[in-house]
């Protein structure tokens, strides 16, 4: 048994590939070069050339693109078990920054060993990939959601999506998770307000679907819920299509 087997991105991935002892080894080396990054700081810059991609192992970390007018727009929330910059490796260039949310412990996995353990092991990175599809297939849902959703489905639609993250790699469910995440952030990733924020957020508490307090996210009415939300999980292909 590899010290990795039960990490957050093992769990992720064995939702797709049934992962044997090769590929396990292969990921333990992926997570050898360990490093911790603090609060409030970029670990990687927008413009920023980079031959290093990240994988998310504990803490949270969101992605988000500056305007010349110092506003910025969240693009993404990371958790664990995610890979961080892995576009920005295979194009050279971040188009947008990473920002720690609390201090966080990440693996910094070179191109190079990247690249080989794509040649070594062809059904890992078949699993990367399928992983990265889900992360663009939730740009795209966010995309909708600020374009189409009114704010009370917006809010619903997200955490409903956060919760079914979460409990991918064991760390939620449908009754509720933890979350770091302010009235701030909600609003960057939203494109609501900090008070319009506030005010969707006590009108589901009151509608007794979820209240987010105290940084925990509890659930009391799932399926109204994802009825306000409309919510389909396809997206996520939480159970992907198990390769032998």
């Amino acid at each position: 048994m590899t010290s990795v087997e039960h990490s957050p991105l093992t769990r992720k991935l064995s939702a797709f590939v049934a992962l044997s002892d090769v590929e396990l080894a292969v990921l333990e080396r992926l997570h050898q070069r360990r490093r911790s990054f603090v609060a409030g700081r970029d670990m990687v810059h927008q413009g920023q050339s980079s031959q290093a991609a990240y994988i998310l192992s504990a803490g949270w970390v969101c992605s988000y693109k500056l305007q010349a007018d110092g506003t910025r727009q969240i693009v993404d929330f990371q958790v664990p078990g995610d890979f961080l910059g892995l576009r920005s490796v295979l194009l050279r260039t971040s188009d947008h920054s990473f920002e720690p949310i609390v201090d966080i412990e990440a693996a910094e996995v070179m191109t190079s060993d990247l690249l080989e353990a794509f040649a070594q092991t062809p059904r890992l990175a078949t699993a990367i990939l399928w992983a990265a599809s889900r992360d663009e297939a939730m740009v795209v849902e966010h995309l909708v959601g600020i374009g189409r959703r009114d704010a009370d489905a917006r809010m619903a639609h997200f955490l409903l999506e956060l919760a079914s993250r979460l409990a991918l790699v064991g760390m939620g469910s449908r009754e509720g998770y933890d979350c770091p995440l302010t009235q701030y952030h909600l609003a960057d990733a939203l494109g609501l307000s900090a008070v319009h924020v506030n005010r969707v957020l006590r009108q589901l508490r009151e509608s007794g679907c979820v209240t987010f307090r105290d940084g925990h996210v509890t659930i009391h009415d799932h399926d109204r819920l994802v009825d306000l939300a409309e919510f389909d999980p396809a997206y996520l292909d939480q159970i992907g299509p198990l390769l032998k």
